[in-house]
């Protein structure tokens, strides 16, 4: 009889995976999670079978690459597996140095309410029904335009009405210096007035 579970995801002798402690394999495994909770995805047999694809890719990897967590292992695999879907499911081949397919397709996934409609899709193989993937085209090229650099020429900060009193000439706080003094002149006139009776 075949086991069902995988024995490259069971532990060794020593209670570490892929050389690994469980314990960044469980961080990595949340963080996956909480990656695919936030496209929205919460049907809990489709996320953990996702979750764990990821986990494997990122295991077969571990052992050559000791520098990097299973956290970052795992982002990784996680990244390229979305990017690579969305590539397939919108024919749009992604560039070495263009990010723009992972963060547009993830807006194109919630314009189109995948979630809502064909959670049952994200992530699978083709064929796809061609109400979504005409949704997903669309709403991709709603999401925007590549991004281009514009140059724009500095202006001068427009400081509206202060800058009158710091143009007063060669005295700019002569005017408010009497208009205190005038104050004060008065009050004290007031007060004498007011106590020579």
């Amino acid at each position: 009889m075949e086991s069902a579970v995988n024995p490259a995801i069971l532990p060794d002798a020593s209670g570490q995976l892929a050389g690994r402690p469980l314990e960044e394999w469980n961080a990595a495994y949340a963080k996956v999670e909480s990656y695919f909770h936030a496209l929205r995805i919460h049907n809990k047999p489709l996320l953990g079978q996702l979750v764990l694809r990821v986990l494997e890719r990122a295991q077969r990897r571990a052992p050559a690459e000791l520098h990097a967590s299973a956290t970052q292992l795992a982002a990784e695999e996680m990244d390229r597996i979305v990017t690579e879907w969305f590539s397939e499911v919108l024919q749009s081949t992604p560039a070495k140095t263009d990010q723009t397919l992972s963060t547009r397709g993830r807006l194109a996934l919630l314009l189109a309410d995948m979630p809502g409609k064909w959670q049952d899709q994200f992530l699978r193989p083709g064929p796809w029904p061609e109400e979504f993937t005409s949704a997903m085209r669309e709403t991709f090229l709603r999401a925007g335009p590549d991004f281009q650099l514009s140059k724009m020429a500095p202006r001068p900060l427009d400081l509206g009405p202060i800058t009158t009193l710091t143009n007063l000439g060669r005295m700019p706080y002569f005017r408010m210096v009497l208009a205190w003094v005038l104050f004060a002149l008065i009050l004290i006139a007031v007060f004498i007035l007011t106590h020579n009776r």
